[in-house]
């Protein structure tokens, strides 16, 4: 099967932390790789963002990225990149009409604005229409309930991402979650299966060649968090609970790089919140690191946590699972399908540092429970999230709309 996956601004070869690089580059470049071991032909189109990139890069055999001409050749804020979605798709449908691949037999939109690409090339390209699979990642109504003015996404987000649900021939949801979201913004009409997002077993592992889990010293919790530097992902409420957890050591993984945190607004402002309470001492933000350092990282924990006020599903939970570390986070989002409370981590209320610390304390004072939820988190990772099984799922969604053809609708564009 050629499949045409489309992630208009998280290209599979970006490097992760930085504002808009993260977990759904990772779902992407997974599951492109993974479908490609199962002998399909997969070519991810993503918005060129430099003018020196190639215009093909082959990632790995049988994953192409394309880099896509639209709009002008930098980095731009997603929440800046819907104008040029139609320029996006229309160079799709060009492509597909004279390059020598020919048309993809299913399209895989991630993100709300690879949907309106999808659309826009959908539309152009002659005779039968190309079935459409899209995961939108991120829901705008989510976004605005949690973020309320701040939130800069286009006027039209929710708009359209209701129509990209009604019309695409299937939504992959990632969590139950996002389902029970897309019917309450009243998409009842859209066929909806959940797939989750996946980890690589086999990298994420307890044990490594090169890196192996250092054990605390007595009387320390080596607390580790992931992800970018933004507000959402509440990495403040870690630091307001660490005066309540005696010996408690947090290590932030994320962001710019080392020689830019100084630069950062969201790193001066968890350094500076972290010398008020007096932790500054037990606070270390790395910045970025490569993907290769990253199980290392994780296993060097003793809890993983993962705290964000809303969460559309979290691979970083999938990652602490997969090398046997218990996690602490948020009872949102994704984290309530993957996180088994009391069993394989803990769940506790987003923005509440006393139920965090009360968390972590539990943990701190009983080692064998740390060990025992280890296990069980690696157990239900291989189980469950294996990029092998994501894709089975993922290529058995894609054949159930390969008979579909229905006629796009663009009003709401």
């Amino acid at each position: 099967m050629r499949i045409g996956m489309i992630s208009e601004h998280a290209s599979p070869l970006a490097a992760l932390g930085g504002q808009d690089a993260g977990g759904q580059n990772v779902y992407v470049a997974s599951l492109a790789r993974a479908l490609a071991a199962r002998g399909h032909e997969v070519a991810v189109y993503t918005r060129r963002d430099d003018p020196y990139l190639p215009d093909v890069v082959e990632m790995v055999p049988g994953v192409t990225v394309v880099h896509v001409p639209a709009g002008p050749a930098r980095v731009l804020p997603k929440d800046e990149m819907l104008r040029w979605m139609p320029d996006f798709g229309r160079w799709l449908a060009e492509t597909w009409l004279l390059g020598a691949a020919g048309r993809p037999d299913v399209l895989h939109a991630n993100f709300w604005m690879s949907g309106v690409a999808a659309l826009t090339a959908n539309q152009l390209v002659p005779g039968r229409r190309i079935p459409l699979v899209q995961t939108f990642h991120a829901l705008g109504s989510v976004k605005r309930r949690f973020q309320g003015a701040r939130d800069t996404s286009p006027a039209r987000r929710i708009a359209v991402e209701r129509m990209l649900a009604e019309t695409a021939d299937l939504v992959l949801a990632t969590c139950s979650d996002e389902v029970a979201e897309l019917h309450r913004a009243g998409a009842a009409r859209c066929h909806v299966r959940v797939v989750p997002c996946g980890v690589d077993v086999e990298r994420f592992a307890p044990e490594g060649s090169t890196h192996t889990p250092v054990p605390s010293s007595p009387g320390v919790l080596n607390l580790v968090c992931v992800g970018r530097l933004v507000p959402r992902k509440g990495i403040d409420t870690v630091v307001d609970a660490l005066p309540r957890v005696p010996g408690a050591r947090l290590v932030v993984v994320g962001g710019p790089e080392a020689s830019g945190l100084h630069h950062d607004p969201e790193a001066r402002r968890l350094l500076d919140r972290a010398r008020r309470h007096g932790v500054a001492d037990r606070v270390e933000l790395t910045g970025a690191v490569g993907q290769d350092r990253l199980p290392g990282l994780l296993r060097r924990a003793d809890v993983v946590v993962a705290t964000p006020w809303y969460e559309p599903f979290g691979i970083v939970p999938l990652e602490a699972m997969a090398v046997g570390r218990p996690l602490v986070g948020s009872a949102v989002g994704g984290l309530l399908d993957t996180v088994k409370d009391g069993e394989t981590g803990i769940l506790v209320p987003p923005r509440d540092p006393g139920a965090l610390a009360a968390a972590l304390r539990r943990l701190a004072g009983d080692e064998e429970l740390r060990a025992r939820m280890g296990r069980a988190a690696r157990r239900r990772a291989e189980r469950h999230y294996g990029w092998s099984r994501v894709a089975e799922q993922v290529e058995e969604a894609y054949r159930s709309v390969a008979a579909h053809d229905r006629v796009p609708a663009l009003e709401a564009l």
